[in-house]
């Protein structure tokens, strides 16, 4: 049987990002790859990526614990400056969503939301600020005992590996760079907003370029679809060069760490894990104010799905739900019954074999 070309699956998700007169979309299957484009998004147009930054950061972990710079039962507190009060958070709590942690740091709506709320929420809240709310905060749970998304943990994260490298907090764009982005060749990618950008836009209406400075590595991150499709294809076919400890990186992030009670979902570092046919699916998608963000991919079928618009997500997210349908609808075009071994038994912690810290993880 003749599969149907990429082009035909890829036409109806650059339809789909309403508002967005920049889509920049791609496609793997196998050997076939494929960007496609729309409007004014040329080859390297980049796009704010928002959450999608995370996925980084995670790989970023991945790779310090590889080089054993860091374990990821290592508590934050060894690498910030101030501690956060009660039960110690680990790096792996951070990047799994089960540190307690709120959504947001103490005092970031009330000195910076408020005013920009519809242009840059984060832009007013420095990474000073962010090290003099550590002690202000309160954890809603105790780390491991539940799961509480939070751009607040991811970020903390970027600023503890920086500081785990030997870097200030501040360190965390430029370790990402030297450490992922310049080795996997992904020139289009990086967290500064004054190289030039598609224009982001919300409701039809222009928006400045996203500033986040107190949490970089949760949603700083700007890339290109011919860039995050190479991402894409190194953490299908990890690359045979490069340095080792980024090889075994892109392994690792597809590890899954704990399970999702009564959905069959699993939380691996920062990545979705949703069983699909018996095979696993990861996905994750971000927004700014202005774009949005999808990427995917299926290890098993050799397939994989990037989505990058320059307009802001919608309540029911209509393009990030056609990207992961496009997602799907790839992997049932792969002929032949493929099977894949990664979901296996589902162990967390800093070491092979042993729990989450406090118990199995439930939905909150």
């Amino acid at each position: 049987m003749t599969s149907a070309p990429l082009e035909s699956f890829l036409a109806p998700l650059l339809a789909a990002a309403r508002g967005a007169d920049a889509v920049a979309v791609a496609a793997v299957r196998g050997g076939e790859r494929l960007v496609a484009r729309r409007g004014s998004a040329g080859p390297g147009t980049r796009f704010e990526t928002g959450s999608l930054t995370k996925t980084y950061t995670a790989l970023l972990l991945a790779e310090l614990a590889a080089r054993g710079e860091v374990r990821y039962d290592d508590p934050v507190d060894r690498y910030l400056p101030r501690r956060v009060p009660g039960p110690p958070i680990t790096l792996l709590h951070l990047a799994t969503h089960t540190s307690g942690l709120p959504r947001l740091p103490p005092g970031l709506v009330t000195r910076s939301a408020r005013h920009a709320w519809f242009s840059n929420p984060y832009a007013g809240f420095s990474a000073a600020d962010l090290m003099a709310a550590l002690p202000r905060t309160r954890l809603h749970h105790a780390p491991g005992t539940h799961v509480r998304y939070s751009n607040f943990g991811a970020g903390l994260l970027g600023h503890a590996l920086a500081r785990a490298a030997g870097g200030s907090g501040d360190d965390y764009a430029g370790l990402l760079a030297a450490r992922v982005l310049v080795p996997l060749g992904l020139t289009d990618t990086d967290c500064d907003p004054l190289r030039p950008q598609a224009t982001g836009h919300w409701h039809g209406r222009p928006r400045p370029p996203w500033l986040i400075p107190a949490l970089p590595a949760a949603g700083a991150l700007r890339t290109s679809g011919r860039d995050l499709l190479r991402l894409l294809t190194a953490l299908l076919t990890p690359p045979t060069t490069g340095p080792p400890s980024l090889r075994a990186a892109l392994r690792d992030v597809q590890r899954p760490r704990l399970a999702l009670p009564r959905t069959g979902h699993r939380l691996c570092l920062i990545w979705n894990l949703r069983p699909r046919a018996g095979r696993p699916l990861f996905h994750h998608s971000g927004g700014t104010r202005g774009f949005t963000a999808f990427a995917g991919f299926l290890p098993g079928s050799g397939t994989a799905v990037a989505a990058l618009a320059n307009s802001s997500p919608t309540p029911l997210a209509p393009f990030v739900q056609a990207a992961y349908g496009t997602l799907c609808a790839l992997d049932a075009s792969v002929p032949g019954d493929v099977t894949d071994d990664r979901v296996g038994e589902l162990t967390g912690g800093g070491r092979e074999g042993r729990p989450l810290t406090g118990g199995p993880a439930h939905v909150q």
